[in-house]
């Protein structure tokens, strides 16, 4: 009999909040930023996120430099993630009676630190949306899509099937690398120079992948490796041909509005939703067409995402091409 190599979860929760928010009595639901499922009763939530703070400020007593990361009860186990200062992600999870089921509780919070790494690529830090905007409608627009389309890969039905001991030994946040010889590092140098100079003076970084394996790239560590998973969880599987070669370049971004949202006809934002499948596609010259933005303008051209890069520091349009052996 073959055994799972995930736990499904009924019941798991998922909760990001604002600890500088709703701190006045009768505004507790203002620090809520995003909550799963979202129809979970709005008292529910509260409670969830009030014994999450409890527990941070409690922890706070005996470790004030060290962030709580797991805490675990007869019933329930809570993984914490400070994505940024006084943000806190939490999934909260049932215990798994199963032993061979054993929950790997690293792996959960890195689904967290993955969420929250890609959404700061697509749409920046979320301090930054609230600052751009105090009541917090637009952070909490993007922060439900996003991660509503994220969770969309554990969803078994109504449950989330997440890591367990049984996984295999692939990580999540690791990059995989091709070696290749001396002489097929010349060409693809040479290919990523070509490609800049065609861009006159436009600054282009690359990064260059053989079906899923990393080749070659020009950006700093933590980029690279939020571009690459990007490039795992969606362009590779669904986008691309799995016999192909494939490299995507990017190009700085400074000279155009970079606004990560499009105003449709009657005037309401629409939100980018990068993360939706069947949102790509590959055309006959070989570039893949992302048409993120969901607008009800007819007939409106699908615009390159534009990806913020942290490390590198710079805000640039990603452009996919495959080429097919």
């Amino acid at each position: 009999m073959g055994l799972s190599s995930a736990a499904e979860i009924d019941g798991a929760q998922l909760c990001i909040f604002d600890l500088r928010r709703g701190q006045q009595e009768g505004q507790e639901l203002d620090k809520i930023l995003f909550f799963h499922p979202a129809d979970c009763p709005i008292l529910l939530q509260l409670s969830v996120i009030g014994l999450c703070e409890g527990i941070i400020t409690f922890t706070r007593i005996f470790s004030p430099e060290d962030d709580c990361e797991v805490i675990e009860s007869d019933k329930h186990c809570h993984v914490f993630y400070q994505a940024e200062p006084d943000i806190w992600m939490v999934l909260v999870v049932q215990k798994i009676k199963d032993n061979e089921s054993t929950l790997r509780f690293g792996a959960l919070q890195g689904i967290l630190k993955e969420s929250h790494s890609l959404f700061a690529m697509f749409h920046g830090p979320i301090r930054t949306l609230l600052d751009r905007q105090p009541s917090a409608e637009f952070a909490r627009g993007h922060l439900h899509t996003f991660i509503t389309d994220y969770l969309s890969d554990f969803s078994v039905g109504k449950k989330l099937q997440l890591p367990t001991y049984r996984d295999s030994l692939t990580e999540r946040g690791t990059v995989q690398m091709l070696t290749v010889s001396r002489e097929v590092a010349l060409e693809v140098q040479s290919l990523t120079t070509v490609l800049g100079s065609c861009l006159r003076n436009v600054i282009c970084q690359s990064v260059v992948l053989f079906e899923d394996l990393l080749v070659s790239t020009t950006l700093p560590m933590d980029d690279t490796l939020n571009l690459y998973t990007y490039a795992i969880l969606r362009l590779t599987p669904s986008a691309l041909s799995s016999n192909g070669n494939s490299w995507s370049y990017l190009r700085k971004g400074g000279y155009v509005n970079a606004d990560t949202t499009l105003s449709s006809a009657n005037g309401a934002a629409s939100a980018e939703r990068p993360l939706q499948r069947e949102k790509l596609s590959k055309g006959k010259d070989g570039f893949v067409a992302a048409d993120f933005v969901t607008t009800e303008i007819r007939g409106a051209v699908p615009l390159n995402p534009i990806l913020w890069f942290h490390q590198a520091e710079e805000r640039m349009y990603l452009c996919v091409y495959q080429h097919k052996n």
